[in-house]
């Protein structure tokens, strides 16, 4: 089984390069943040408070998703755009540092990599956390503008104040949550994306993987 793990902040470019290296590679390619989403989806689709930690706790096992590169399903709804809009940008954070969402979607994860003999699999917690001994840990970063500026293009709805103060928020949740926060674990190679070209990041990528132990 051979897994690279991406991980990285908001906007750092993990989706894009991690789809890319996986086509280059041959390999399947998962979102692991999709799936917190699609949680997220289904929590206030059902009409529950994302503060809720009891209620989202019990829904979390019975939730049936569907992430792969056609798309997002929840309970059978397609949510591919739903979970990617302002409501649940706003309560993903919440339904992320539940320990008991984390620990289920964890399982997940390592049951799709079983799966599917691996994969380049993107998140937050993939190389620290989920995939310790992955074969390649990468920490993508970006500059604030630049990671903004880059989420603003996804979300034209939403003023690029708004979307960079959201970004501030979510990486303050994501790096101060108790479980599985996001760190650049010990072995990871850490890439700036910043004006950089995705071909050159996949090919520095490649290299890294080619290069003896």
């Amino acid at each position: 089984m051979r897994v690279i793990a991406i991980d990285g902040p908001a906007g750092s470019g993990k989706s894009t390069i991690a789809k890319a290296l996986a086509h280059r590679l041959g390999l399947r390619y998962l979102d692991t943040g999709a799936q917190y989403r699609a949680v997220t989806f289904a929590v206030l689709r059902r009409g529950i408070d994302p503060d809720d930690a009891a209620q989202v706790s019990r829904l979390v096992a019975d939730v049936e998703l569907r992430v792969d590169e056609a798309g997002v399903t929840v309970d059978g709804v397609d949510a591919t755009l739903e979970i990617r809009g302002p409501v649940v940008t706003r309560a993903v954070s919440t339904i992320a540092a539940n320990p008991v969402v984390r620990a289920e979607m964890r399982r997940r994860q390592k049951e799709w990599a079983a799966q599917h003999d691996g994969g380049v699999i993107e998140g937050r917690d993939i190389g620290s956390v989920v995939f310790p001994d992955a074969d390649l840990k990468l920490y993508l970063t970006a500059s604030a503008e630049v990671r903004a500026q880059r989420r603003h293009r996804e979300v034209l709805d939403l003023a690029y104040e708004e979307v960079a103060a959201g970004i501030a928020e979510r990486d303050a949740r994501d790096e101060n949550r108790t479980d599985s926060p996001l760190v650049t674990a010990d072995d990871a190679v850490v890439i700036d994306t910043s004006d950089r070209a995705v071909d050159e990041i996949v090919d520095e990528i490649l290299g890294l993987l080619a290069a003896p132990p």
